[in-house]
């Protein structure tokens, strides 16, 4: 089995160690990932310079790039052949709800469906983020499904994993996207200049996290796999859109 990897977190990050340790015995692991911290970049592509590729130490490829660039360039372009699957992470923090339109984890993995390969997106849910084995033992265990069930087309699968060990998780539960508050205030602040900058602020609370979203399930101790999707039309408004182009 070939595996690509990729991140949002950069080459550097111990998420990204840890999976390609644990998924190392599963296949042939080929990782590709931004230089840098990418976090937030969504589905961002780079088309306003050029891109490099350099080799770290540990083997691991690295681009001053976006995660999304990462893995087309890995596809269409670096490697000589086409991998089985695509994994990206672990990110350190919580992929839940709304917050799959901003993460480059979650882009990085959809990048790889878009070009027709099963993909996997696995974030460490908490706040110390002590327990990588956890999500990367869960990453081979999804992984190696995969390879023992394929589905016989792409398939994205966005996977939360808690923060604790791994014999404490409370099972693997099929959820949906919840949705959260809107996000808070933006954080002003003054720059040496005396110039006024803002931060983004945190994200807004769970909003909708009943039973059956991904939200509920990590509240329980639970892993959460959620199979996204990426067509954004709005199947219930396109006859009120259409009666009000025609009105």
């Amino acid at each position: 089995m070939r595996i690509l990897l990729s991140n949002d977190d950069g080459y550097f990050a111990p998420g990204l160690a840890a999976l390609a340790e644990a998924l190392s015995a599963l296949g042939e692991i080929t990782v590709v990932a931004p230089e840098r911290d990418r976090s937030g970049a969504s589905n961002s592509l780079t088309l306003d310079r050029p891109l490099t590729v350099h080799k770290a130490h540990n083997g691991f490829f690295y681009v001053n790039g976006t995660p999304t660039d990462c893995v087309h360039m890995a596809v269409t372009g670096i490697l000589d052949f086409e991998p089985d699957v695509v994994v990206s992470g672990i990110n350190s923090g919580s992929n839940m709800g709304d917050d799959t339109l901003y993460s480059g984890t979650v882009a990085a993995a959809t990048e790889g469906y878009l070009l027709g390969i099963p993909s996997v997106a696995v974030s460490l849910v908490g706040k110390e983020f002590t327990h990588y084995r956890s999500a990367a033992r869960v990453a081979a265990d999804i992984v190696g499904r995969l390879a023992r069930a394929p589905f016989g087309a792409p398939v994205l699968l966005n996977v939360n994993v808690p923060d604790v060990p791994y014999e404490t998780i409370s099972g693997i539960e099929v959820t949906k996207l919840g949705r959260r508050h809107k996000a808070q205030p933006v954080i002003p602040g003054k720059n040496p200049r005396g110039e006024t900058v803002y931060w983004v602020g945190p994200a807004g609370a769970a909003r909708e996290a009943g039973p059956g979203t991904d939200f509920n399930a990590l509240e329980r101790g639970a892993v959460s796999v959620t199979p996204l999707q990426v067509d954004l039309t709005h199947g219930n408004q396109i006859p009120l859109v259409s009666k009000w182009i025609a009105d």
